[in-house]
């Protein structure tokens, strides 16, 4: 592409069609909180963390090519983002952490990729950055004061820290994902998800015949329709449709076009697990929850914000 037409592809508008696909995935990736809800009413965590992968890998493997890149990145990947994410928020929404809270909590995945970008990759925390960590760590801190003071409500801290390590592990499957990028640019995004989602699925087969109660090994083939139907949610709807919408309005228009887009997640989160599963969230809850915003708010406009000043 010519500079010209890629100056013009940078200013283009969005399109009716990218607005849509947008929302679209905003709606899917905010309501995949409380298919996983529904779904851990039949499946323990490990259980579910197989399920989600096998559906998101087959039958897609035996179609789609491997991606050209070494296996050990699908292996990273698969690790951080499957288990380690996926693990721990299965486990935490198990533990005792609502949908709604979950879906806000998980966003400071924004804060850890930082973190780990300056540790890892030697990048610098510019001043937007830096006030978005001390509000988020505000956040934290409201959320944590929940329990101190005995009002934690439906959530538990052992549901938040688990949440946190989710979102940290999330983090760590950027750092991954980035580093991959670097090192093998043009992979095909879609190849890479499905050909990585095969990696989780013999770790959390393996945790499950360890962890979960013999009783519960089997349940699997007891399991309702609505928790299957659950399980298609999370493997094809918000691992493979919204994952390929997604990476294709970044492919078409500038990042700081399409980013600010994912803070309608936690809102469509908030409201679904709320509307409906019935959840409450309390005062410090709801304190926290506005500390976070304000924080990705300030990393995704504060640059804008401070050149305008």
């Amino acid at each position: 592409m010519s500079t010209a037409s890629a100056h013009r592809s940078a200013a283009s508008p969005l399109t009716g069609i990218d607005l849509a696909s947008a929302l679209g995935v905003v709606v899917i990736w905010g309501l995949n909180f409380v298919a996983m809800k529904f779904s851990l009413r039949d499946f323990t965590p490990f259980q579910l963390g197989a399920a989600r992968y096998v559906f998101a890998a087959f039958p897609l493997v035996l179609f789609i090519k491997r991606p050209n890149l070494p296996v050990r990145w699908l292996v990273y990947y698969g690790l951080a983002q499957g288990v380690g994410q996926f693990g721990l928020l299965f486990t935490a929404l198990q533990a005792g952490m609502t949908a709604a809270l979950a879906s806000v909590v998980m966003q400071t995945q924004v804060f850890f990729t930082a973190l780990l970008g300056v540790a890892l990759l030697g990048e610098r925390i510019g001043g937007p950055l830096r006030a978005g960590l001390s509000l988020a760590a505000l956040g934290l801190g409201c959320f944590a004061l929940n329990y101190v003071l005995g009002s934690g409500g439906a959530t538990t801290a052992v549901g938040l820290a688990l949440n946190l390590g989710a979102a940290a592990m999330w983090a760590s499957s950027n750092i991954v994902a980035r580093k991959a990028q670097q090192a093998h640019p043009g992979f095909d995004a879609l190849q890479f998800v499905v050909w990585s989602s095969l990696v989780p699925i013999v770790p959390f087969i393996a945790l499950s015949l360890l962890f979960d109660p013999p009783e519960a090994r089997w349940q699997w083939l007891q399991a309702s329709a609505g928790a299957w139907a659950g399980v298609a949610y999370l493997a094809w709807l918000a691992t493979l449709l919204a994952y390929a919408m997604w990476t294709g309005l970044f492919q078409r228009h500038p990042a700081n076009r399409v980013a600010p887009f994912s803070l309608g997640v936690p809102l469509v989160g908030l409201a679904a697990g709320m509307g409906l599963l019935g959840e409450r969230i309390g005062a410090w809850q709801w304190a926290g929850i506005g500390f976070v915003a304000a924080a990705l708010l300030a990393v995704m406009f504060g640059g804008r914000w401070m050149r305008r000043g």
